[in-house]
């Protein structure tokens, strides 16, 4: 192929890109743009996609209507310890199914990664059955707990530490360094971007969960920011389309910045997952 067809073909494929990219973003365009709308203009025929005069107010509003804040922090105290934990738990696990030879491992790794063929609400009657007799019933723990065991966050993070040659460890182990300094000096370290993909997909997971919060909450004070949104969306009726549109922008932009961060991890770790296994 000649260098002028490669161009060509390179650029037709970034326009084609650009132009998908566009249609995906759309929807969250409206989003925005609906949220900042006067509320007269929210069904206005025919549609414009851009406000017609902008209304910050709408904003302000949702925090009059709900307590967004404590609705925020409720999720934050959630999902940040859940993330956290279940990134040390896989990695932890992920280190040994991958680095050490132990009887039994391939059936123990096919026994927990069938885990994920079970769904959550299968779950969910015996759970709560538990947590009424210790008494975890509307605290946070009942929330995290849930989510401190990852089979697919284990799975990943095996991946890309069974792709580094086992030359490191064989060096180290010359050198006199512990099982627990090589995994924490040697293979985290080596491991960085398929943790940072755990810790994303957790965060989201658990930032979005509705289902648990919905069964095992039942104070107010505790409710997480999806129980939040349905509260929010039950006010339909005397509030407007834009004000709802706001919350949900709200709500969205911790998802988006974790996005931004991450996303070159993101990338990086699917990719390295999968050159193994």
């Amino acid at each position: 192929m000649s260098k002028g067809k490669q161009v060509l073909y390179k650029g037709l494929r970034v326009l084609v890109l650009i132009i998908v990219a566009a249609f995906m973003l759309l929807p969250l365009c409206w989003i925005v743009s609906t949220s900042l709308r006067m509320p007269k203009d929210s069904f206005k025929l025919p549609p414009s996609f851009f406000p017609t005069s902008f209304r910050i107010e709408n904003y302000a509003e949702v925090f009059k209507l709900i307590p967004l804040a404590k609705y925020l922090r409720n999720s934050i105290m959630v999902t940040v310890p859940a993330t956290l934990i279940q990134c040390a738990v896989s990695s932890s696990a992920a280190y040994a199914f991958a680095r050490m030879r132990f009887r039994g491992s391939n059936a123990l790794l096919l026994l927990l990664l069938s885990g994920m063929m079970i769904p959550v609400q299968a779950t969910v009657v015996p759970l709560y059955i538990l947590y009424s007799k210790v008494g975890l019933v509307d605290t946070r723990l009942a929330i995290i707990l849930p989510l401190l065991i990852n089979p697919l966050g284990i799975f990943i993070i095996k991946q890309q530490m069974q792709a580094i040659p086992k030359s490191y460890d064989e060096a180290a182990i010359i050198d006199g360094a512990s099982r627990f300094k090589i995994f924490t000096r040697i293979i985290l370290p080596m491991s960085k971007s398929s943790i940072i993909v755990v810790a994303m997909l957790t965060f989201v997971s658990s930032w979005n969960d509705f289902f648990r919060p919905l069964i095992f909450i039942t104070s107010s004070d505790k409710m997480t920011l999806p129980i939040g949104m349905t509260v929010l969306n039950s006010l339909s009726r005397t509030s407007s389309i834009s004000v709802i549109l706001a919350g949900v922008v709200v709500s969205s932009l911790p998802l988006v910045l974790v996005f931004i961060w991450g996303k070159r991890y993101l990338i990086q770790g699917i990719s390295l997952s999968g050159i193994k296994g």
